[in-house]
């Protein structure tokens, strides 16, 4: 075996040392263990095309000659030829070496290295491998590389595609409706191929890098001379996509500045970048033109995409232009919008925290004064029997004097429960000099009972007294027999109701309500809000 190794070197050797011989055709490729691998002999010159070929394999194994005339015994061992192409079905590390081709009645060879890997090596990865380039949140597809194999002629017929990426999700057909950042890396693409009832498989893979998003305006050339102009923000990136479908591998899609050729150097303030995608149907190329930040330089210069071709020269003309900036009338409806939010949200935050605001406001700002309009007292505090529960005891009441006058800092004016109905007088000159009446239930016992309510109603109606109702929790102030008048008092007033025990504490719902629906004391309370 050794000895055919020295012999083919030898051949080499020979052959391309020797005057008169054309130089040897030789090329490499690589294939995954257990897939397919398909190797074409190439065209040396026009008289080859219909000449029948020779194939030699030259394995570790064994030397073998491969032509048409031996295609059953081929086919027993996963190997077909079909002229310029041989198709090993299934490769493994017995294929590999190296595979010589020669056309009938010429003395030139070609020669193709068959390397076959287990565990796929970057050299290989490399080979057999596409870059793509998306932007994040838009759509981005991945295409798998075709091999422009003429597989009809073996009856070998395709059967799909399918895509992979190793410690992650696998696109659906290639497809992203909206790329992520993390979506880069290394994507294999899965070819199956239907032979003689069997599934064959050829892969191959995608580099995907995502870049940050842009703002992508595409071009599309249409007609000749074909002007489109873009709207841009100066000092935004902004790449403007140049798309065509090309007739020939020598046509060629490029951006002009002027007259002159935009560079592909990213370094450049304004650069392009050219994507191609090879299918069976079409030739299809991408070329972008990209500006890292729009100056005032740009909107002063044309931009032509130009697509060169034998058949026909097309091209489109851009042209960049600012964004207006928004009308007056547009700032000043968002000026209003803002403004009713704002209002309606104030609203909103007061009528939820308006207790709690207003005794905050009233200790910054100090409104603890002389008492108006000749009043001599904050409050006229009056007691009376309510008819439905028991009121407020004996110690509950000192405990309100208290704190009203001592904490909290109001003048009281109080009206003694043992003073009776009779004395109009006394009660009319309480409420005369007081800002606010304060009425207090008390039990059975005690106070002058719903006919104080009668007398003093007319009078707190004429001089537009503020009342306040203390009621309790468990009943309300009033029993449906009360006169008319007394129901209208209690109706008019502002109520504040007293828990027992829970409303003692000088932090208590019961104070801070007692406290709002009262004006500001003559001096300020030394308890915290």
């Amino acid at each position: 075996m050794n000895g055919k190794i020295s012999l083919l070197l030898l051949s080499l050797i020979f052959l391309t040392s020797t005057p008169g011989v054309c130089p040897l055709s030789f090329q490499e490729v690589h294939v995954k263990a257990g897939e397919m691998a398909v190797l074409q002999c190439p065209v040396m010159g026009y008289s080859d095309g219909d000449a029948e070929v020779f194939w030699t394999s030259h394995t570790v194994d064994e030397m073998k000659l491969f032509n048409m005339s031996t295609s059953a015994e081929q086919r027993q061992m996963g190997v077909l030829v079909h002229g310029r192409i041989l198709v090993i079905l299934r490769a493994s590390v017995n294929h590999q070496g190296n595979y010589s081709c020669s056309f009938r009645n010429s003395s030139r060879r070609s020669w193709i290295s068959l390397k076959v890997y287990t565990a796929q090596p970057r050299e290989s990865e490399q080979m057999n491998q596409i870059s793509r380039e998306c932007y994040t949140e838009e759509s981005c597809r991945l295409y798998c590389p075709e091999k422009n194999i003429p597989f009809n002629t073996l009856n070998i017929t395709t059967s799909g595609i399918t895509w992979h990426k190793e410690g992650g999700s696998s696109p659906k057909d290639g497809y992203f409706p909206s790329v992520k950042k993390e979506d880069s890396g290394i994507y294999t693409c899965t070819q199956s191929y239907l032979y003689d009832g069997q599934i064959y498989n050829m892969s191959s893979t995608v580099k995907l890098d995502v870049q940050p998003s842009k703002i992508t305006e595409k071009a599309v050339i249409i007609s000749p001379k074909n002007k489109q102009v873009f709207e841009v923000d100066l000092g935004s990136t902004v790449v403007i996509d140049c798309k065509a479908v090309m007739m020939s591998d020598f046509d060629d899609l490029f951006w002009l500045s002027g007259n002159s050729f935009v560079d592909a150097d990213p370094s450049l303030p304004v650069f392009y970048n050219d994507t191609r995608v090879d299918s069976r149907e079409e030739i299809s190329m991408t070329t972008s033109l990209i500006f890292r930040k729009v100056s005032e330089e740009d909107l002063s210069k044309n931009y032509t995409c130009k697509l060169q071709s034998a058949y026909q020269t097309s091209f489109v003309t851009i042209t960049l232009k600012q964004k207006a900036a928004p009308s007056s009338s547009f700032v000043a409806l968002c000026i209003v919008g803002f403004v009713l939010v704002l209002m309606v949200l104030t609203a909103v935050i007061y009528a939820k925290f308006k207790v709690g605001i207003t005794l905050l406001l009233r200790q910054i700002l100090g409104c603890h004064r002389t008492i108006p309009d000749g009043k001599s007292y904050n409050a006229c505090l009056m007691y009376y029997k309510s008819s439905t529960d028991q009121g407020l005891s004996e110690d509950d009441r000192k405990r309100l004097e208290s704190e009203m006058k001592n904490r909290f800092g109001y003048s009281l004016c109080l009206y003694s429960p043992d003073v009776v109905p009779d004395r109009g007088e006394a009660v009319l000159h309480c409420i005369k000099q007081s800002q606010t009446v304060v009425l207090v239930p008390c039990s059975e016992d005690s106070g002058s009972g719903v006919d104080l309510l009668n007398s003093i109603q007319a009078s707190l109606k004429k001089l537009q007294t503020h009342v306040v109702l203390i009621k309790t929790q468990t009943a309300g102030v009033l029993s449906r027999s009360s006169s008319s008048e007394a129901l209208k008092l209690w109706k008019a007033a502002d109520c504040v109701t007293w828990k027992g025990k829970s409303s003692m504490l000088p932090s208590s719902a019961f104070w801070k309500q007692l406290r709002y629906y009262l004006p500001p004391p003559q001096r300020a309370p030394r308890a915290l809000i």
